[in-house]
């Protein structure tokens, strides 16, 4: 409708009356609207590390609004509180979905991540529109060790990715019951029942949040903003493509490594 939302509180977790959360991408949660942007941990920028041969998430990455994983709440499943955040969304079905995208999503089931001693749901869904939906019913299993010094507790079915792992098979109604509990923990952080944390619960929509603003006062936040940088997105108008210096010193160690290999080590190649 052309008006300022923020995508934490504004947008229905359950869309149409089909009990599917919607998806999104990272939320800025201290931000006024909560816009989204880029993660910051620790004052810098964070960035997905390659898994070869993909680049970044290999995934849709993103997180369910109206939910929040309340830092006061002791999970009872992992023993730790929430991370203060809404929860995680790994979407995996065929289309690759634009920055900030809203869709309906099918649940699958769910992980839990323990985060510097934090929990961190990651919920596995897929689009509901995606060919296979229908297809995708999956079990669920408890995982004790993952890499980069995770705990993970609940998991997609079994992968050799975690064939060291401990399992337990759960049914998929696990997840949707943890969606709703993060769900309640966000109904009292936007009526002020509880503490926020420094999370921004200003909303344009929620009608029994004390923190809801009319739109003109929403508008009047975003033009305050300072405008997008350009520069950093400018494209070399002169016809030339530019490589990075040590891009173009990688190319010519991989060249001459291929050369060596195949002309000194295995010379019946030629």
């Amino acid at each position: 409708k052309g008006q300022y939302i923020s995508p934490f509180h504004d947008i229905p977790i359950y869309a149409d009356k089909v009990r599917y959360p919607c998806h999104l991408n990272m939320i800025a949660t201290k931000d006024p609207l909560n816009p989204i942007k880029q993660d910051v941990k620790k004052g810098k920028l964070r960035y997905v590390a390659n898994l070869f041969p993909y680049k970044g998430y290999i995934w849709n990455y993103g997180a369910i609004p109206q939910t929040w994983e309340d830092p006061g709440h002791s999970d009872k499943h992992t023993g730790c509180c929430g991370d203060n955040d809404p929860i995680d969304v790994c979407e995996i079905g065929s289309k690759v979905c634009a920055r900030g995208e809203i869709i309906r999503v099918k649940v699958l089931g769910i992980l839990a991540m323990i985060d510097e001693g934090e929990t961190d749901w990651k919920v596995i869904a897929i689009n509901v529109d995606d060919p296979d939906a229908s297809n995708y019913n999956v079990k669920w299993f408890s995982l004790e060790k993952c890499q980069q010094g995770c705990v993970p507790l609940r998991a997609l079915e079994e992968d050799p990715f975690f064939s060291h792992c401990k399992l337990e098979f759960l049914v998929t109604d696990f997840a949707v019951d943890i969606i709703k509990s993060t769900h309640d923990y966000w109904k009292a952080l936007v009526t002020k029942k509880t503490d926020g944390k420094g999370i921004s619960c200003m909303n344009t929509t929620v009608s029994e949040s004390p923190f809801k603003c009319d739109p003109d006062a929403a508008k009047a936040i975003v033009d305050a903003l300072p405008p997008p940088c350009e520069s950093a997105c400018t494209i070399p108008t002169d016809g030339k493509i530019y490589i990075p210096i040590m891009l173009y010193l990688w190319f010519l160690c991989l060249a001459y490594f291929t050369w060596h290999y195949v002309h000194q080590v295995h010379p019946c190649y030629i």
